[in-house]
């Protein structure tokens, strides 16, 4: 069993805590969720638990990790730039444990993972898979290693709906436990057994965590009902010391004016007025220690305070785009043919298809064009946020368009509130999460008065407690919207439209599962 013991995590540059005491024991049978909102310290967490050398460089740590001898099976986050360059064969050949495995091993992994027998010995180049082909690859070979728990940071990004079921049914089948983090809602609710939260409260300056022994479901109910009851609980005690206040305020006047009117020919009556003051005085006293010891209104990461442009609706009978393609191509090579799409008034039209079918190509291609457009006001969120995100500016100078004080205190505010702590703030773009950053986007999209939004994979980066409040500000927004999405929350709950975009062009669907 790998055993976590009182573990510290702190950030080298803020000197913030990420993670505080921590401990869990991973069990066989566990299938482990490790939820929590952006730049929380979940990937760091799964880092450090493989080899701390991963992590030396920008966190310090305390605590003890034991692995009992125990081998761990890490998927990171992003192959990296130096296997994407190289083919199929040399990828699993650099791990000296390939050889291990028989022909007839390899043949039963590929069949399990939906390759062909000779696909471990393939001369194609990575940089040639789909985004799913790549996540498989990246997982069969840390399963060469015969590890004995798996840690998986974000199995379900940049893959299609096709490999996210199948990653359900791999999770859910292996007999190894897992430790993972994912944003998709339906891979959790279908996989986890248990749920670990990472949180920061106080303003990111408190660091706290939860261990459930329950489904994700289960868990994210029983808590939603729980904050629910403490915020009740909290707002009734507040109105009954308000209450309480009132009263000892309305009592200390009489006296005191009692007091003031008193003869001086009545001493008695005097004390009687005094010891009366001091028993108001120890009451409130009493009152004021119990209100110490008060509920607390719950202080959670769930709150995005959002609001996009366009409050007034576009009208049904807009012309938003009409768009023709005889020919999607990348290079040489012919995506898809025949492509037609058209949007009236505030439609919201979502793009699947399988990885590598060209979706953000075209995405790419329409939103030039609407871009370009005088009638309209479109905004652009692409899949890669460092192709309009200055990398080297600050978030507070991303989003000032004045530049005066008062318009830098109210960006401050707002950053404050959707959880950019002061020093997150005056960071560099290029060092903040993906999560910050697509906050930043939509952060700058609700300072626009946008009639479009054009959005490719606008939930990706977002956590599943973040993500139900994106969902319903993109559901209520007035405009139109085109995007491309594998979210299958983001699809059943926004989306009033799905084409799938095939060989043949764009096929709209209307039996999804969601």
């Amino acid at each position: 069993m790998l055993q976590i013991q009182n573990l510290t995590i702190t950030h080298k540059k803020d000197l913030r805590n990420l993670i505080e005491d921590f401990s869990f024991v991973l069990r066989p049978g566990d299938k482990t969720a490790l939820i929590g909102e952006e730049g929380n310290g979940k990937s760091t967490l799964l880092k450090l638990l493989h080899d701390e050398r991963l992590v030396e460089g920008y966190v310090s740590c305390s605590g003890h990790v034991i692995k009992n001898g125990m081998r761990s099976g890490y998927l990171a986050q992003e192959p990296g730039e130096d296997v994407t360059g190289c083919r199929v064969y040399e990828y699993f050949a650099e791990n000296p444990l390939f050889y291990d495995w028989t022909p007839k091993e390899l043949a039963q992994m590929g069949r399990n993972f939906g390759f062909s027998t000779e696909f471990f010995y393939s001369d194609q180049k990575i940089s040639t898979l789909s985004g799913g082909e790549k996540v498989k690859l990246q997982l069969a070979r840390v399963l060469l290693e015969r590890p004995d728990f798996l840690l998986l940071d974000e199995p379900s990004n940049d893959v299609d709906l096709e490999t996210l079921e199948w990653m359900e049914t791999f999770i859910r089948g292996t007999e190894l436990p897992v430790l993972f983090i994912s944003h998709d809602e339906y891979l959790l609710e279908r996989t986890a057994n248990s749920v670990i939260h990472l949180e920061q409260t106080m303003r990111k300056t408190k660091p706290r965590w939860t261990v459930a022994r329950v489904p994700y479901r289960q868990y994210m109910e029983e808590r939603f009902r729980s904050l629910r009851r403490q915020e009740e609980q909290a707002r009734s005690e507040k109105r009954e010391y308000e209450k309480q206040q009132e009263k000892f305020r309305r009592i200390q006047q009489s006296v005191e004016y009692q007091q003031a009117a008193i003869s001086r020919q009545n001493p008695s009556g005097g004390r009687l007025l005094k010891k009366k003051m001091h028993a108001v005085k120890a009451q409130e006293r009493r009152f004021e220690k119990q209100w110490e010891n008060r509920t607390e209104v719950p202080d959670t990461e769930d709150a995005i305070y959002l609001r996009l442009g366009r409050q007034i609706p576009m009208p049904r009978g807009k012309e938003v785009l009409d768009y023709k393609l005889d020919c999607l191509t990348v290079g040489d090579r012919v995506l898809a043919r025949n492509i037609h799409l058209r949007i009236r008034g505030p439609e919201k039209i979502c793009i699947i298809g399988k990885n590598g079918a060209g979706k953000t190509t075209l995405l790419k291609k329409i939103a030039k064009g609407l871009l370009e457009r005088k009638d309209l006001h479109a905004a652009y969120m692409p899949q890669n946020y460092s192709e309009l995100l200055p990398a080297e500016e600050t978030p507070l100078a991303f989003l000032q368009t004045a530049g005066d004080k008062e318009e830098l205190t109210r960006i401050r505010t707002w950053l404050g509130s959707m959880k950019f702590t002061a020093d997150e703030m005056e960071h560099p773009i290029r060092e903040l999460s993906g999560g910050q950053k697509a906050k930043l986007f939509f952060m700058k999209m609700s300072l626009e008065e946008n009639d479009v939004l054009i959005l490719d994979e606008p939930t990706r980066n977002f956590s599943p407690m973040s993500n139900p409040v994106i969902r319903q500000l993109l559901a209520d927004y007035q405009g139109a919207i085109l995007s491309i999405s594998h979210d299958r929350k983001y699809i059943g709950e926004v989306c009033t439209k799905v084409y799938r975009l095939t060989e043949d062009g764009l096929q709209e669907v209307s039996d999804l599962p969601y």
